[in-house]
């Protein structure tokens, strides 16, 4: 099984797609401090301040999504499984264990970039600044929102076996149905996936759940893909 996983690791670290959303969250990390902390105006509240150190959880979702699926695009699933002489289910289950490794190690590298630049642009704010617990706190709730991004996309990427298909989907959800709900009934979007990592990431305020709140509904919601996804690949023809 160690082996299994070591070889699913090195797969998800080796491919191009992995360093190009690296590069990308790094950069919304850096873009996201900078805007917030130095052209948004004056901050005088800790929330406001800990915005500046938010994440982007749907981008580390849809590199799972899209590494997942694109085992099936490129019909590596099935050799997989018969080199590991492991069930299909079991295999999926490993692999995407490997993405959790490896959005860990994304989350905090942007979380590093994140309070690199933003700590430095928000000392020049009035009020209370940020202490090493709040700036704990934050980070904390981004790392743990950006791994359980990762591996949702990677449950959603195995049901769904299209990375087009999955990133229009996923992208459709994040930019046009949640807005839509929220502005109908911010509760029931709280309660959404999308909706809770913002809130767990502190990019929404003024909600209806608290944090830790969130991040057992996002939680949940993970566990439940997960579940499926390896259910649904016992099942299922992989070529």
């Amino acid at each position: 099984m160690i082996g299994l996983l070591r070889a699913e690791l090195l797969k998800s670290v080796t491919t191009r797609a992995v360093w190009g959303f690296a590069i990308g969250a790094m950069a919304f990390a850096a873009l996201n401090a900078v805007i917030v902390a130095a052209a948004s105006g004056t901050l005088d509240e800790v929330t406001e301040k800990e915005e500046a150190l938010s994440g982007l959880p749907v981008l580390l979702l849809l590199w799972g999504l899209v590494g997942a699926a694109g085992e099936y695009r490129h019909r590596t699933a099935a050799p997989a499984a018969l080199v590991a002489r492991r069930g299909r289910g079991t295999v999926l289950a490993v692999r995407i264990a490997a993405y959790a490794l490896t959005g860990l190690g994304l989350a905090l590298l942007t979380n590093a970039v994140a309070v690199g630049v933003g700590l430095p642009l928000l000392a020049h704010h009035p009020g209370p600044d940020l202490t090493s617990g709040q700036v704990t706190g934050v980070v904390a709730h981004n790392v743990l929102a950006l791994v359980l991004a990762t591996v949702l996309g990677a449950a959603l990427g195995a049901l769904i076996r299209s990375p087009v298909a999955g990133a229009v989907v996923l992208l459709l959800l994040d930019l046009v149905v949640l807005p839509l709900v929220s502005g109908a009934w911010e509760g029931a979007a709280n309660l959404t996936p999308f909706g809770a990592a913002s809130v767990l990431t502190g990019g929404t305020h003024d909600t209806t759940i608290t944090a830790a709140q969130a991040g057992g509904v996002f939680a949940a919601w993970t566990v439940l893909a997960v579940l499926v996804a390896v259910g649904s690949e016992r099942r299922r023809d992989l070529a």
